[in-house]
């Protein structure tokens, strides 16, 4: 039997370029300047530019200082692993996430028309809610609210070092820092490198809120699922997919988390088990932060998950006392062979489907999914077990464990 689908209905035009990384100011910016082009390419001279404005400057003015390499303080700037993580790592993945999430999300939003989720009448409704979402992205005002929040609200003077001990960026021991106390690689660090780096992490929190915001708005259209979708969530399983692109921003903050932990370790004396809570609540909430905009759909799932099984559950109940009153009570015609009856496949069919919707998630995401992007955050503390135990004693766990 030949099968034909309908051909996909056109996309309408509102959701074609949208992403929740294509706009703002600092994107209208960066493409004046020739850091970024339209489709968000040209990652690397971004990258350049981000570590010869941040890290660079340390660089040259802890030397001119003379405190780059051990010098007059105890945690000199080369040794610091932290602001090497921060500036080196943490920096370019925040950079470079843009470009994969940019990638998957188009395809992600317009699938909601090419797989004709939304009927026709709430069409408006959605692209409405597309445009509220760019709107948002493109606010020069939500940008310039994250400046005032970094330079106002936020503390102005931080240890950039939590260690007790002079180091590079204050020249005496953490205690006493301050404004004041800081060298001049340190007021760089306060007043340029680490503002930049807190508004790109910040502005990836907002643009989680946009995410959250623009599917919180089209869960609260009626859509159309199907409970018994092979996806158990009703035909949304594709949005699960996107939680992928965002893994280089959870990786930055592991690599950050990592590398104030080396510091501590290496020059306050302490011990990797001692962080064990910071790091299961730093990866814990992480993890939550990239999938709870999909959250937003367990109230629509729960409602199609109920529906189904009362309207499969009756179909099942009138399809087994027809099956039980033709071969189990003899209405069958006696010619009709039992054998490679279609009945029996259908049974088995209508149980499947059954099942399907029995085992429907109220999220478009699985265990595994919660697994695999809690052990991508955590991976860069991997390292920070050789401090306890022998590289090779480490492999012989590692082997052990998979083997």
């Amino acid at each position: 039997m030949e099968i034909t689908l309908d051909p996909p209905r056109p996309l309408a035009a509102e959701t074609e370029d949208f992403s929740v990384v294509l706009g703002g100011p600092l994107y209208q910016l960066l493409r004046r300047a020739r850091l970024s082009d339209n489709a968000l390419t040209l990652v690397h001279r971004r990258i350049i530019a981000g570590a010869l404005v941040t890290w660079l400057p340390l660089l040259v003015l802890s030397a001119w200082e003379g405190r780059a390499w051990w010098g007059d303080v105890q945690v000199p700037f080369l040794l610091n692993i932290e602001v090497h993580a921060r500036f080196l790592l943490g920096l370019p993945l925040l950079i470079f996430a843009e470009l994969g999430v940019h990638l998957r999300m188009r395809p992600v939003v317009a699938q909601f028309f090419a797989r004709d989720l939304v009927h026709e009448a709430d069409r408006p409704r959605f692209t409405a809610a597309i445009d509220s979402a760019k709107r948002l992205r493109n606010s020069l005002t939500a940008e310039l609210g994250l400046l005032v929040f970094i330079f106002g609200v936020g503390i102005p003077v931080r240890n950039y070092i939590a260690v007790d001990a002079s180091t590079w960026a204050t020249g005496s021991a953490a205690g006493g820092a301050g404004f004041a106390n800081l060298s001049l690689a340190g007021w760089w660090q306060a007043l340029v490198s680490v503002p930049i780096f807190q508004f790109l992490l910040l502005r990836w929190y907002f643009r989680l809120f946009i995410w959250t915001r623009l599917l919180w708005q089209v869960s609260r259209i009626e859509l159309k699922l199907v409970p018994t979708h092979p996806d158990r969530v009703g035909g949304l399983g594709f949005l699960g997919n996107i939680v992928y692109a965002f893994t280089p921003v959870l990786l930055a903050h592991g690599v950050v988390l990592a590398g104030m932990i080396a510091d501590r370790i290496f020059f306050a004396g302490a011990a990797l088990p001692q962080f064990t809570l910071e790091i299961a609540a730093v990866v814990g909430a992480l993890v939550i932060l990239v999938l709870f905009p999909l959250m937003v759909f367990a109230g629509q799932l729960s409602r199609a998950r109920r529906k189904g099984l009362g309207e499969y559950g009756l179909l099942a109940q009138r399809y087994v006392r027809e099956f039980d009153a033709k071969w189990v009570r003899g209405g069958s015609d006696p010619a009709e062979p039992l054998m490679g009856s279609a009945d029996i496949q259908s049974l088995a069919d209508l149980a499947n489907s059954f099942e399907v919707i029995k085992t429907m998630r109220f999220a478009p995401f699985s265990k595994e999914t919660v697994f695999q992007l809690g052990v991508i955050t955590v991976s860069p503390m991997v390292p920070l077990l050789l401090t306890m135990i022998s590289l090779e004693e480490l492999l012989k766990r590692l082997l052990s464990a998979v083997f």
